[in-house]
């Protein structure tokens, strides 16, 4: 299993999140376009959280 980690930890990955589940790539896609936008120039120093539902990152 990828990173050492155990079939059993796998399985739980995510799992203590707001929604039950890790994140897919597609849900936290949206986030990187915006900041490789160039209208996103002015946005520095700031904090996207993608929390899973939990609030603040």
């Amino acid at each position: 299993v990828s990173g050492g980690a155990t079939m059993e930890k796998l399985q739980q990955f995510g799992g203590n999140t707001p929604l039950g589940r890790p994140g897919q790539p597609g849900e936290l896609g949206s986030i990187y376009v915006q900041l490789a936008a160039s209208d996103a120039s002015y946005a520095n120093g700031q904090i996207y959280g993608a929390a899973g539902g939990s609030g603040q990152p």
